[in-house]
């Protein structure tokens, strides 16, 4: 099969750049494609790769094989993935998690204010 040429990237490089991205081991990737370790390091250090290794390594990080022929050397990858947000975590909220756990907290205990208040009206009604 052909390699691909678009934009005279470096498909091995890309290919790494997306695994580290996403948090992938070599050998994690390389089982869920079918091949050895080794395989995919010499992949990683390949310029161009065939079109079918191109389309199993973009299923496997679940990224558009775009991503790995179109992204520039000097490029960052901080992209969101438009595809499929079910595994999407947040590392960095825009918000701090204690003062939502503490929000949460006051919330609770004024719940557990109110009902107190609650049976001690009606265990005063009793008497």
């Amino acid at each position: 099969m052909e390699a691909i040429t678009v934009k005279g990237n470096n498909h091995g490089a890309n290919v790494r750049r997306w695994r580290e991205w996403r948090n992938v081991k070599q050998d994690v990737l390389a089982d869920s494609i079918g091949v050895s370790q080794a395989t995919l390091s010499s992949y990683e250090k390949k310029d161009k790769l065939d079109q079918e290794i191109l389309v199993k390594i973009a299923k496997a990080l679940d990224i558009p094989v775009e991503a790995i022929t179109e992204i520039g050397e000097g490029s960052s990858i901080s992209i969101v993935n438009a595809y499929d947000n079910s595994g999407s975590i947040n590392y960095s909220p825009t918000f701090n998690p204690i003062d939502k756990i503490i929000e949460l907290y006051d919330k609770l205990l004024e719940t557990e204010r109110e009902k107190v208040k609650l049976l001690e009206e009606i265990l005063n009604g009793r008497k």
